[in-house]
């Protein structure tokens, strides 16, 4: 496989988290809860991947890789629970900018795993990204000062939680395949999310009386897809690298919310999406002119 190809892998795999904020707003508009829809999320999830190992392997699925397996499914529900609570305590645009405070959080981790300082691309990247948070998430005239402060604990949780999830992502297990590896991390998560959410649905009448659509989108999109795309691709680019590409989420959530939801994009936001998308191939290209200038010969 090509090595462009891995990250657009880590791009595809945040937008497709960028989407599912708007698809559990259309749960709760048609009357279920947000804690019903995420529960849905990871039990689909779990069954699509298990679908899926069973048409491709056809045999017992051996487990390996030890914790690092079960941290990465641990992460995966985490993440989806303590971001619910920080919304329950401030505006969604707000919990938003919280989540990604990830971009930098993985940059710190990526940095002491490997023992090195963040390469100034990445500290102007990670500027890019931030200032284009804010204009994205339509911050700039929001009143914080009655927010909790459990509002801001919760946020930082899920950008600590949903950074150590690309970080663990970042480490293969030697001798599993990618399809296995997903039927795992599925497993582990909606078992963690079962102590945490609302597993009540599979036995209350929800599930069946019209939640398993919404489940079945979020599954796909929350769950098998990204976890798909990231096992592959973070091991290639690293976990800073992936930090910083995985912030197409926001500009994909915004772009979601005005076809689905019909909300306004001021000109501030579409600023905001492009100084985002700028910081996000920044690197990019930084990288590509060291590489064309180091292959001139020299004179």
């Amino acid at each position: 496989m090509k090595q462009w190809m891995y990250p657009i892998f880590i791009v595809i795999g945040a937008s497709c988290y960028g989407i599912l904020s708007t698809i559990i707003k259309l749960a709760i508009q048609d009357g279920y809860t947000a804690a019903e829809a995420v529960t849905s999320q990871y039990y689909v999830g779990f069954c699509l991947s298990l679908l899926i190992f069973t048409v491709i392997h056809r045999k017992l699925p051996k487990f390996g890789g030890g914790w690092t397996l079960v941290l990465a499914g641990l992460f995966t529900a985490f993440t989806g629970t303590v971001y619910g609570q920080a919304v329950s305590y401030m505006p969604a645009s707000l919990a938003v900018v919280m989540l990604f405070q990830f971009t930098w959080i993985g940059m710190l981790f990526d940095c002491v795993a490997n023992r090195r300082l963040p390469k100034r691309i990445e500290v102007i990247s990670l500027v890019f990204l931030f200032g284009g948070t804010i204009l994205a998430a339509g911050v700039i005239d929001a009143d914080i000062s009655a927010i909790p402060w459990q509002g801001w604990a919760w946020g930082m949780a899920a950008a600590i939680s949903f950074a150590s999830f690309i970080m663990v992502n970042q480490k293969q297990v030697a001798g599993m395949d990618t399809i296995t590896r997903l039927l795992f991390m599925s497993f582990f998560a909606a078992i963690a999310i079962t102590f945490f959410q609302s597993p009540e649905i599979m036995w209350n009448g929800s599930f069946g009386n019209g939640l398993w659509v919404y489940g079945l989108i979020l599954g796909l999109f929350g769950i098998v897809l990204p976890i798909f795309l990231f096992s592959i691709g973070v091991p290639r680019v690293g976990t800073g690298t992936a930090s910083i590409l995985s912030a197409m989420e926001l500009p994909v959530a915004v772009t979601a919310s005005v076809i689905l939801l019909h909300e306004t994009l001021t000109s501030l936001q579409v600023i905001g999406i492009l100084i985002i998308l700028g910081g996000m191939v920044l690197p990019s290209i930084v990288q590509r002119r060291l590489k064309s200038r180091k292959s001139l010969p020299s004179r």
